[in-house]
């Protein structure tokens, strides 16, 4: 296990300064690579300081411009934007003086909440950074660096690093941090950039992160709009990730409690991981081959942040595809697809079935529920009618939420404060929490998961492999997404969608929808389209969504209708499901002229997506 007992560097200087002086000349080489610059901003919208003055002169509005810049960069629990050239209509907004910003913010939110915790000062804050492998994050890395110094934390850089392993930086000994940053843009472009936020007690709520962005939008809006910025010291190097593998490793002995071979539990299985080139490879390395399973064909494993082979994303048919091709190929018991920063999974089993989305809610559903009968189990407001019969079927409840895994999992966190026992949270797009892993969304603990049930099955007698836990699955019989781009200036999309959003809603409480209606949780702990929680507690709404159940002229179910605000870009995302044959295209068509048109919501909406789909033969 990687020790931090060697004397830390701190990167502190005087937490209040705006610029950070040279570092000895025995540093130089170190100086040279972390040192940036940021270009100056047309003069029109200049913001300028005299030194010699504590007023400040600027133009309002390029003020109210610049505070927005940063407001726009927040995307839910994370912020998210574009880090570099190369995006047709996008320009580059994560730069480092916006990323200084919001990380100085953070860490003096940090500080602030442990002063309050502890009721004191406190000195001395840890904050590790971890990144994925985009070409981005050298230079994000310095800015983020600088940010956490000038608030006055220590800094330490775990380098390559999962979303997971930077949460648990703050929880396994030596390391406990007081938080953690991971720079990551999940499954996005190489060009796109972002900041993920933890402390102890898990991710950052929208709301917290809502703040931080506002704090750092009025110190970016009031800095001088040419800065450089040279580190004073080096943030203290540490391998997190070896001990994170171990944590992995150990679960997975432990529980598997091998008869034979302890220490060599996947002795005797073949494993097949895509990486998808982001930094997911240290689980074949680190954790299966230590474990004594044959890795060999394994795909993409070396970082690479132009990722060059596909989108490093198990929802991606390329990435599930080249996997299930290499299972057959090599006769895998199992084959796992890792998204970029590894805080989501899908797995292929021995039969080269693909399985994400509802069937990965269905197989954690299925393991969960062996161990943890009668459980509750939280879902995004996509999953089918026939997931809720398969957990329904084992026992098992299952609790209809918004769209967001971080409003999936805190959801379950706040059913199990309620009493209410909440063991599995996960949304379609392969994000999934466990109870008993601190509620963390956390894609190689979910394999970790499959893989202890695989091997207890086969040392059970059944060679039938993990797919057959799923085999009673039925499937939609139709399914589709359709896209509604706002037609708006970027800064007006989000009320323009929500205007949008709740007209929906109004038409189905006003009946002009006919055989339409809101649904609801089936336990009744979330109403109003499954969005509006039914405690004495409800959770800030972060976007707006509705999901309506549908039944024809003879009222029978037709499917339902999911219809949500995009947090990453600005859309509209209509999701639709049926039983029936011709059913979505019946719905989309509804939608279309009894409330698109009737509501003149197309001169806000590009509805082209829902033409094309209405009118297909």
């Amino acid at each position: 296990m990687a020790s931090t007992s060697t004397s830390s560097i701190p990167l502190r200087g005087n937490a209040r300064k705006a610029s950070f002086s040279s570092s000895p000349a025995k540093n130089a080489y170190f100086q040279k690579s972390l040192r940036f610059s940021f270009a100056s901003r047309p003069s029109s919208n200049d913001i300028r300081v005299k030194s010699s003055s504590s007023s400040v002169k600027y133009n309002e509005v390029a003020v109210d411009e610049e505070i927005d810049k940063i407001r726009r960069l927040q995307n839910g629990s994370d912020v998210r934007g574009v880090a570099l050239e190369g995006e047709k209509g996008r320009t580059v907004d994560l730069t480092p003086p916006a990323v200084e910003a919001i990380a100085e913010s953070f860490g003096e939110w940090v500080i602030k909440a442990l002063e309050k915790e502890r009721g004191r000062p406190v000195e001395d804050v840890r904050v590790s950074l971890g990144k994925d492998p985009r070409i981005s994050g050298a230079s994000l890395s310095v800015a983020v660096f600088a940010g956490l110094a000038r608030a006055g934390c220590l800094v330490f850089d775990m380098g390559l690093a999962t979303t997971p392993a930077c949460f648990m930086s703050t929880l396994l000994p030596p390391f406990a941090y007081d938080a953690s940053i991971m720079m990551t843009a999940s499954h996005l472009p190489y060009t796109r950039n972002g900041l993920k936020f933890f402390t102890k007690k898990g991710g950052l709520t929208s709301p917290e992160v809502e703040q931080i962005c506002d704090k750092a939008a009025r110190k970016y809006a009031n800095r001088l709009t040419k800065v450089s910025t040279t580190l004073n010291s080096p943030p203290t190097k540490v391998d997190f990730m070896s001990a994170y593998a171990k944590h992995l490793r150990d679960i997975i002995k432990e529980r598997v409690n091998h008869p034979i071979h302890y220490d060599t539990p996947l002795q005797g299985f073949q494993i097949v991981v895509n990486a998808g080139n982001g930094s997911g490879g240290f689980f074949t390395w680190d954790v299966l081959d230590k474990l004594g399973a044959d890795t060999f064909g394994s795909l993409h494993l070396n970082p690479d942040g132009m990722f060059p082979n596909h989108i490093p994303n198990p929802e991606d048919k390329t990435a599930m595809a080249l996997t299930r091709a290499a299972v057959l190929k090599n006769s895998a018991d199992l084959g796992i697809v890792f998204d970029t920063d590894v805080d989501r999974s899908g797995v292929v089993d021995n039969k080269g079935n693909p399985i994400n989305g509802d069937k990965l809610i269905a197989l954690m559903s299925a393991i969960v529920l062996k161990e943890h009968p009668g459980t509750t189990i939280v879902t995004d407001a996509r999953t089918s009618m026939a997931l809720t019969r398969f957990i329904t079927d084992r026992g098992g409840h299952h609790c209809l939420y918004r769209v967001g895994y971080r409003n999936v999992i805190d959801k379950g966190d706040q059913l199990n404060k309620d009493g209410i026992e909440t063991h599995l949270m996960m949304e379609t797009s392969g994000h999934g929490a466990l109870k008993e892993n601190y509620f963390l969304d956390d894609g190689a603990y979910m394999v970790v998961k499959i893989i202890i049930e695989m091997v207890r099955m086969k040392l059970g007698g059944s060679d039938e492999g993990i797919g057959s836990l799923i085999k009673d699955l039925e499937e939609p019989l139709e399914s589709v997404e359709l896209r509604l781009s706002i037609i708006s200036e970027p800064k007006d999309a989000k009320a323009r969608g929500i205007e949008a959003i709740e007209a929906f809603r109004s038409y189905i409480e006003e009946g002009q929808l006919e055989g339409w209606e809101l649904d609801s949780c089936g336990d009744c702990w979330v109403s109003e389209g499954c969005l509006v929680d039914s405690n004495d507690t409800p959770s800030a709404i972060d976007a707006h969504m509705y999901r309506a159940k549908v039944s024809n002229d003879e009222n029978e179910e037709l499917g339902w209708v999911h219809i949500r605000q995009s947090i990453h870009n600005p859309n509209i995302a209509v999701n639709m499901q049926s039983t029936v044959r011709g059913g979505c295209q019946l719905m989309a068509r509804v939608l279309r002229d009894k409330f698109l048109l009737a509501s003149g919501m197309d001169q806000i909406l590009d509805i082209s997506q829902v033409d094309k789909y209405v009118n297909m033969g």
